[in-house]
């Protein structure tokens, strides 16, 4: 089994597409095919490299030089899984939200069609890698889907979770800080972690190669996640203190950066963390907390969230207080709505629920952002809303900045994008009707703007 020749990864979406474009830059030896029921998702990977469904610096320059070389994106998912030596489970696990809003779990249906499908169509033995996100003991299920559905073939399971930032996911692909695999402490287990980690090193240092157990790996992703979204609502709850004493949130952030024991990474005020996992992975954690009765660990990472929620309300307050307390009839820019800057993600992004409660309160909103489209903040809003169709006869999607602050009677900041601060901001609050109006929940322009923003 250690000359692996043939990969599949089951999911072509933020992880799956990029995960398996730098495994076959690196291993050319190694045909990956990534496989997924949406005809749409795969043509789109197959077509232009302008146009391909997830945009990350560098990708497509990658795209380029494996595509239909030893990298394919395809719909036979059947052929590719039992050509696959080796495969990966890369597929959506969104959170259970009962009918009053409540986290109740991890919906897993999608991983357990997918490994029920593998036990369907195996003919031979196969090394199933867990890449999704999971809970807990998830491992075990996958194995005993597999070993109760085909009594022929032999699966051995491993947890190797990615630690991807958008934005970055090549970079942190190529160079990252670890990888990290799970397996069974089995003959079985032990021989499928080398074939994995064999085909790491074709790129990854071995000292950057850390094993742990399978449960330990799982626990590991949902725990790196919440330690980084507790920082992020650290700083955001002293940028209110900040705001009522007149201390300086950027300063502050500065000194609690420089102790090497905290260090400076993810000390950056803003309007909250979004983005596919750190909602998802807290809640998740949340809910395993409960579910072993740890209810006080369990409300400490609910008061996370909650600041994360509150800190998208101050900026909503502020400009109702700086546009005379209503909002009817006037016009908001928007300047972001990716939830970070160099993706086109805006699953679980600020600006969603920002443009939405915007929207109840009668204004009228203009959105710019350089990776974003009108398709995709349509498809955002009527999601919010429960599909209701009225609510974008309010919104407009501008592909020029300066165009989207004419007569404006506000700009939020809600992503942060560089191009943001290349823009002349002169040009742009003589545009606008309320001037000072420019609320900037980034901190990114304030070497810029000075005492003319309002920050959070």
């Amino acid at each position: 089994m250690k000359n692996i020749k043939n990969v599949c990864c089951i999911g072509a979406g933020y992880v799956g597409g990029p995960s398996m474009a730098v495994f076959a830059d690196h291993c050319p030896d190694i045909t990956f095919t990534v496989v997924d029921l949406s005809i749409e998702k795969i043509n789109l990977w197959n077509g232009d490299l302008n146009k391909l469904p997830v945009y990350e610096p560098g990708l497509k320059e990658i795209i380029k030089r494996v595509r239909d070389k030893n990298l394919f994106f395809s719909n036979k998912i059947d052929q590719s899984i039992n050509d696959a030596e080796l495969i990966f489970i890369s597929v959506n696990t969104p959170s259970i939200i009962d009918e009053k809003g409540d986290h109740k779990g991890t919906n897993l249906d999608y991983l357990i069609s997918c490994v029920e499908n593998i036990a369907k169509i195996a003919k031979t033995d196969k090394i199933i890698v867990e890449k999704s996100t999971v809970p807990v003991k998830t491992a075990a299920l996958i194995q005993d889907i597999l070993t109760t559905n085909n009594k022929k073939c032999k699966f051995t399971v491993l947890s190797n979770p990615e630690f991807l930032a958008e934005g970055t996911a090549v970079i942190n692909l190529e160079n990252p800080d670890r990888v990290l695999i799970g397996s069974e402490n089995s003959i079985k287990g032990k021989e499928a972690l080398e074939v994995l980690i064999e085909i790491y090193k074709n790129w990854i240092p071995e000292e950057k190669l850390i094993t742990t157990n399978l449960w330990s790996s799982e626990l590991s992703k949902l725990a790196s996640n919440a330690m980084l979204a507790q920082r992020i609502s650290s700083i955001n709850s002293f940028s209110a203190i900040c705001d009522k004493t007149g201390a300086d949130i950027i300063e502050v952030s500065q000194v609690i950066g420089s102790d090497h024991r905290i260090g400076s990474h993810f000390l950056n005020p803003s309007v909250g963390f979004g983005g596919s996992c750190f909602q998802k992975d807290l809640l998740n954690l949340v809910y395993l907390c409960q579910h072993y009765g740890l209810d006080e660990v369990a409300e400490y990472w609910i008061q996370v969230l909650k600041i994360n929620d509150y800190q998208k309300s101050r900026l909503i307050n502020k400009t109702i207080e700086h546009l005379d307390g209503n909002l009817e009839n006037k016009y908001i820019t928007l300047y972001g709505w990716s939830f970070k800057k160099n993706t086109n993600d805006s699953r679980e992004s600020a600006s969603i629920k920002i443009a939405y409660e915007f929207l109840l309160k009668k204004a009228k909103l203009k959105i710019y952002d350089p990776g974003s489209s009108i398709e995709i903040v349509s498809r955002d809003l009527l999601q919010i809303s429960n599909n209701n169709r009225k609510i974008l006869d309010n919104v407009t999607f501008i592909n020029d900045p300066y165009l989207a602050a004419d007569k404006s009677n506000s700009i939020c900041i809600l992503t942060e994008w560089d191009e943001f601060k290349e823009l002349d901001w002169n040009i742009i609050i003589d545009k606008m009707i309320n001037e000072k109006v420019i609320i900037d929940g980034r901190y990114i322009l304030k070497d810029i703007l000075y005492d003319r923003a309002i920050y959070l």
